[in-house]
């Protein structure tokens, strides 16, 4: 082999080399990462008047008590049916009430972290002669709890069809209901000074269209079609978490835990609630604490 053609295979060998180790540019298929909108029970935490005090509040957890996996027929499934992060969202829906005005919300989720990380500044401040002391940590007066307590499947289901001359249509559904329960108690005394429970249905639907006609002698036209949408499980926990810390607040309002900073405000909050909720007897209790006030 001449000289030549060797300086030729080295090159094309460069070439490749080099090819194969450039990456190319990557795009993202479908819908590009977006922040998570508010809610209707988002929106109805925000716009709630600011209270008489704000309430310095810990939460540790909030735990999946269900035992639930994700439902899956024929398949023993070892996903869970409801999220794990309930204390994430419970935290966030302490944190956006009355815009941030309701809640002094208070870092106990990684609460070990945390006292690594100021151990760690002691030690550094030691190490360099600043005896300076860290501000201490702020303690709660109200503490968060609660948990997802049942997740039930196909509490509701159903469907309706129908096909003539090979044509035909057919449609189903299913509800599932997922309920959580929050608690108020009064660290100084231990003592649960409010308790609420939410429930939160979930829909799915399923909708299929099928075509099987003979066209020719032997020719058969056989088209099959379908769309299905399940209501996100994720969604649903966290509108019965907001809507648990809504009714949180207004039940205590109610009972005379707290109060809002605005009375002519408090009364329109109440009224909206006692909409939502409904019945006689929450409307009774919304009268007697508008005499109350009066």
């Amino acid at each position: 082999m001449t000289a030549n053609w060797r300086a030729r295979i080295a090159a094309a060998v460069v070439v490749v080399g080099v090819g194969g180790c450039t990456t190319p540019a990557v795009e993202t298929i479908g819908q590009a990462p977006e922040i998570m909108p508010d809610l209707a029970t988002t929106q109805r935490l925000r716009e709630l008047p600011l209270p008489a005090q704000q309430l310095t509040v810990a939460i540790y957890n909030f735990e999946d008590e269900t035992g639930q996996r994700r439902p899956k027929e024929n398949v023993a499934e070892l996903s869970t049916a409801v999220t794990q992060g309930g204390a994430a969202i419970l935290l966030d829906a302490a944190f956006r009430a009355g815009d941030g005005g309701w809640f002094n919300v208070l870092e106990r989720g990684g609460l070990q972290n945390l006292l690594q990380e100021r151990q760690i500044i002691r030690s550094t401040r030691q190490q360099f002669g600043n005896a300076t002391p860290l501000t201490p940590l702020t303690f709660g007066g109200v503490l968060l709890e609660g948990g997802i307590i049942s997740y039930d499947t196909n509490q509701l289901t159903g469907g309706l069809g129908a096909r003539l001359l090979g044509i035909g249509a057919s449609t189903e559904y299913r509800a599932d209901v997922v309920a959580v329960y929050l608690r108020a108690s009064s660290v100084k005394t231990g003592e649960i000074v409010q308790s609420v429970n939410v429930s939160k249905t979930l829909y799915s639907a399923q909708l299929q269209s099928n075509v099987f006609k003979f066209i020719g002698v032997e020719e058969i036209l056989e088209i099959d079609a379908g769309i299905t949408s399940n209501e996100p499980t994720q969604v649903a926990v966290r509108q019965a978490i907001e809507s648990a810390v809504y009714a949180l607040i207004m039940e205590g309002v109610l009972g005379g835990l707290w109060e809002f900073a605005d009375p002519e405000a408090g009364r329109e909050a109440l009224a909206t609630y006692a909409g939502l909720v409904g019945g006689e007897a929450q409307v009774a209790s919304l009268r007697a604490a508008e005499d109350g006030g009066g």
